[in-house]
């Protein structure tokens, strides 16, 4: 098991790719964090803007897919992308997650 995760800008696009890999079944769930601000560089300019973050539970057989599907429909040239395994689990959250994730 792995949570993946990215931020966007926009609360309708943060909802529509949460809501999208789910359905697409890359995603057993995904959260999307309330409204945060975030400092990073751009351009060589230092920004502070709104964004939101998606968390994705997913299985580690389905994240490059997932990777692959989110960058698609990414506003950012370079969307952060993170994967963090996931330490431990119950045996029957890994098998929904698993059973859920299955095309």
């Amino acid at each position: 098991m792995a949570i993946a995760l990215t931020t966007v800008n926009d609360e309708s696009k943060a909802y529509e790719i949460a809501q999208g890999a789910v359905e697409a079944r890359l995603a057993a769930a995904a959260d999307v964090e309330a409204r945060m601000t975030l400092f990073h560089w751009n351009k060589d300019a230092l920004r502070h803007e709104r964004g939101y973050r998606v968390f994705f539970t997913t299985t580690t057989d389905r994240v490059a897919d997932l990777e692959a599907w989110v960058h698609e429909r990414h506003t950012h040239d370079v969307p952060q992308w993170i994967v963090l395994p996931a330490a431990a689990t119950s045996e029957q959250y890994l098998a929904w997650a698993v059973k859920e994730t299955t095309a």
